[in-house]
């Protein structure tokens, strides 16, 4: 039988967390700087559209096509983590993703620019489910909240300073400055990691099974590309539904292949644990939640309301904030009474607050939509890392890595499909009158739908029982 967790190693259960503060600030700098590069660049799709002379369902693309190669990548790391050294793996992703970067910053034209992005997303990629990995076979099980705290606190925070940030840097400076900041961090992430990072994980070099990689490349790809075109453009695309019919198939017998492998990519089995199952759903369903209002509230701001982009990625700022030093403490109460209390709690505000932004006019205030904002990522950071934690607490350390590769996939995948579900409400509902109020009440009736998809996680968190008992 698989050993738990917490059993992995004896020097885990005297792990000491200030002796390697070092080390967890560069895994954590690592995937704050990486995962900062999903929002980085919103705020300068103008000035690159006008640079390169490209219309908005060109330039979207730089986002789209980040989140597409991330998700590609998620699910192969379970392999790769279980292929190559801890040290290995952090290093090349930075390396990809520093390279990215570099190729951004130079870019002489659109093609290659969104090159460099294609290569920030894979690096990306491989960094969200390997820091995952790294903390929970560091950290034993009674820490593991407080872990998951610090890495939810990168989660939350460093898309949310995304807008705020390349706001200011393409106000002061040409639009290159976004990716001319990262890049000596990256740099500095990856000298600080040669010295610093230990290998962790254990190499059980499973063999590569070709058809899988293609069959999750095209299964998770095809979602995700149809999902990202459907939010800017309309489910009646024709390469919509072929993206959508070519995703499902393929990861239909992705998924079917799987589970008859002796050694597979991504082992789906994981979701044979039920706690697993329901922790995971409620995950997808608070991360598509928080990336959906990054998305249209900025949108209301600035073309509804008259708000500048900067501004609107200030209203931003106060929830991230509030979400980032929410984290480490919720992490620390999941150690102390477990999550099933936080998670009802915590989707009890999400439900309330989105409900309340049902009712948004022409004249809401700023301080209004912030104070609501940050009370709805305080609801967000009470269910975000716990559910996370509680649902690989549950899996046997072998399976930690594809726990986490699945997490992540699942959960990228729910950003991208939930924002392009509220994207397309927001739009359809705002067709039917083409006054400013139409738009504005399209943005009310996707917050509606929000709403109702929050009062089913609350649902499901009264399947979950006491995780003291789980254990």
């Amino acid at each position: 039988m698989y050993q738990k967790v917490g059993e992995i190693m004896a020097e885990t259960e005297t792990f000491d967390f200030r002796k390697n503060i070092p080390l967890f600030a560069v895994l954590l700098s690592g995937a704050f700087i990486t995962i900062l590069n999903q929002t980085l660049v919103a705020t300068a799709l103008p000035p690159i559209m006008h640079d390169f002379g490209i219309t908005e369902s060109t330039v979207q693309w730089l986002q789209s096509g980040f989140m597409l190669v991330n998700g590609i990548m998620i699910p192969i790391t379970a392999f790769l983590i279980q292929t190559y050294t801890t040290r290995r793996l952090f290093l090349s992703a930075m390396g990809i993703f520093a390279a990215g970067t570099l190729v951004a910053a130079l870019a002489p034209n659109f093609p290659v620019l969104l090159a460099g992005r294609l290569l920030q997303g894979a690096g990306a990629g491989i960094m969200m489910p390997l820091l995952q990995t790294i903390m929970f076979l560091l950290f034993p099980l009674e820490q593991r909240g407080k872990a998951m705290g610090m890495y939810g606190l990168v989660i939350a925070f460093a898309p949310a300073i995304g807008p705020s940030l390349s706001g200011y840097l393409v106000d002061q400076f040409p639009w290159r400055s976004i990716f001319y900041v990262v890049l000596p961090v990256a740099l500095l992430i990856i000298v600080a990691a040669a010295f610093l990072l230990k290998n962790v994980t254990k190499q059980t070099f499973p063999k590569v099974d070709i058809p899988s990689i293609i069959l999750s490349t095209l299964g998770f790809g095809g979602l995700l590309y149809g999902f990202s075109i459907a939010g800017s453009g309309g489910w009646l695309q024709a390469q919509v539904g072929i993206a959508m019919l070519v995703g499902a198939v393929t990861l239909f017998l992705f998924i079917r292949r799987q589970l008859r492998l002796e050694q597979p990519i991504l082992e789906m089995r994981v979701f044979g644990n039920k706690i697993f199952a329901v922790t995971t759903v409620l995950g997808m369903i608070v991360f598509s939640s928080m990336i959906a209002a990054t998305v249209i509230l900025p949108i209301y701001m600035q073309t509804m309301h008259g708000f500048t982009a900067f501004q609107s990625g200030l209203m931003l700022l106060p929830g991230a904030a509030i979400m980032g030093l929410m984290n480490p403490v919720t992490g620390i109460l999941f150690d102390k009474y477990g999550g099933k209390w936080l998670l009802r709690a915590g989707f009890a505000i999400l439900t309330v607050t989105t409900f309340m932004f049902t009712s948004l006019t022409d004249e809401t205030s700023f301080v209004y939509l912030a104070v609501l904002n940050a009370v709805r990522m305080f609801g967000i950071s009470m269910v975000m890392m716990p559910s996370t934690t509680l649902g690989l607490n549950q899996l046997p350390a072998t399976l930690i890595p594809h726990g986490t590769a699945v997490n992540n996939t699942f959960r990228q995948m729910s950003g991208s499909v939930g924002t392009a579900i509220l994207v397309t409400v927001m739009a359809t509902a705002g067709l039917h009158d083409g006054t400013a109020l139409g738009a504005i009440r399209g943005v009310n009736l996707s917050f509606v739908a929000a709403g109702w998809i929050a009062v089913l996680g609350l649902i499901l968190t009264f399947f979950i029982r006491d995780p003291k008992k789980e254990g």
